[in-house]
């Protein structure tokens, strides 16, 4: 298997670097433009494996979806609620948003269609989003409660539906955004404590910056009448708060600063909470007009910490909570074992391939300091956060190579290129 050897930056480090635009944002917002009438520009937009496989699709189905990768620009123009093709085959990868989404966004068509992926997919759950869209009068089958899923569609006529939210909060947005096109109104209630809440805020916002308002009492009742969305004609893109993760951890482990531009505290996204995750830490942060910067600190302290609401940012504190004084606890992400792979036994395994002591839990994992971190080969489980995460240890510790660092391409492409731009 092809496998590439970071070769650790043995001084503090200085550096400016820009990430690529939000997958989260960038799937939600062709999602909704979709549905809107006329012509919509992402700018900004994400080019990914996961992105590609969401444009696609929508071509697939009749859209016209126009890609300009040098530009980091889409042209979507959305239809008012209707889908042009009337059967379609969707192949979407791995990729858990245009599975969840795609699943709720055909029910409004009218038709025979299939949301289908490769062998991973086809293990990730989707029973729970599957039941609620058929509470809501879809035919909508996943034999497995996985996919592929079948969708016979005849428009979404609307009603009461109820679904758990400590799965995916992906199941609730996939909900929430096809709900205005419903027949009539559609009122959900959320029957466990939500995870990763702040996903589902940023679903809302982007529905509300295509003019679509609802009802919510908290996170365990939302009501949506229908209604239609309105093209903004220029939509931007935030640059990816997850992504950016992996830079602000860099100081912690190195020394010295980064800085993150074109990103603010004020994200939609949630993941820009890990911040205080390395503030907790002994990190310094610094907020510019358009730049984030983190200063690295002297003594690293671990922390006790429940990461339920930014699930996709424990690998990067698992990646530095080695280098820390004392060990660090992650809580609350069971959600991340129906991920790309089981994230926490992947990590716990690779983190004591290379010596380090960690004892897993089924919601998280305690990680404690490590003097003398191995040299080895990581394996990534083909999970895009497997390799940017273990590549930071790299950074400091000599002979770490990342199997398969290809499977970067499903949301940050450029990722190692960045990573040397630390040098």
């Amino acid at each position: 298997m092809e496998s590439t050897l970071i070769v650790p930056i043995n001084h503090r480090i200085d550096a400016i670097v820009q990430v690529p635009g939000s997958k989260s944002i960038t799937n939600r917002a062709l999602m909704v433009a979709a549905l809107a009438s006329g012509h919509t520009m992402l700018k900004n937009a994400l080019f990914s494996d996961d992105s590609g496989y969401f444009a696609r699709a929508l071509q697939v189905l009749g859209f016209n979806v126009q890609l300009y990768p040098d530009k980091k620009e889409i042209i979507i123009e959305g239809l008012g609620g209707n889908i042009p093709s009337r059967k379609a085959e969707l192949f979407i990868g791995n990729a858990g948003t245009a599975a969840r989404f795609l699943s709720a966004f055909l029910t409004l068509g009218m038709g025979e269609y299939i949301v289908d992926g490769e062998a991973r997919m086809r293990e990730r759950p989707i029973g729970d989003l599957v039941t609620a869209l058929s509470q809501l009068g879809a035919n909508v089958q996943a034999v497995s409660q996985c996919p592929p899923v079948r969708i016979q569609a005849s428009g979404l006529p609307g009603g009461k539906s109820s679904i758990p939210g400590d799965i995916s909060s992906q199941f609730l947005s996939a909900l929430l955004m096809v709900a205005p096109y419903a027949l009539h109104n559609v009122e959900i209630s959320v029957t466990t404590e939500l995870n990763s809440r702040p996903y589902v805020d940023m679903t809302l916002e982007v529905m509300a910056d295509f003019g679509v308002e609802i009802f919510r009492e908290g996170y365990e009742y939302f009501a949506i009448k229908p209604g239609r969305y309105t093209t903004t004609g220029v939509y931007p893109i935030e640059p990816d708060a997850s992504a950016a993760s992996y830079f602000f951890a860099t100081p912690a482990i190195l020394g010295g600063k980064v800085r993150v531009d074109n990103i603010t505290k004020y994200s939609k996204q949630g993941d820009i909470a890990f911040l205080d995750v390395l503030e907790q830490m002994g990190c310094n942060i610094m907020e510019g007009p358009d730049y984030i910067e983190v200063e690295g600190s002297s003594i690293l302290s671990g922390v006790d910490i429940d990461m339920r609401d930014i699930p996709d940012t424990a690998q990067t504190l698992a990646a530095i909570a080695p280098f820390a004084s004392t060990p660090t606890r992650i809580r609350g992400i069971a959600s991340a074992r129906v991920k790309e792979t089981d994230r926490i036994s992947a990590t716990c395994s690779e983190l004591k391939k290379l010596g380090i002591m960690v004892e897993e839990f089924n919601d998280g994992m305690l990680i404690y300091p490590c003097m003398d971190i191995k040299q080895g080969s990581v394996a990534t489980y083909n999970d895009h956060r497997m390799a940017m995460a273990f590549a930071l240890i790299g950074l400091r510790i000599p002979g770490i190579s990342i199997e398969n660092p290809g499977c970067v391409s499903k949301t940050f492409p450029d990722f190692f290129k960045v990573m040397e731009s630390l040098r």
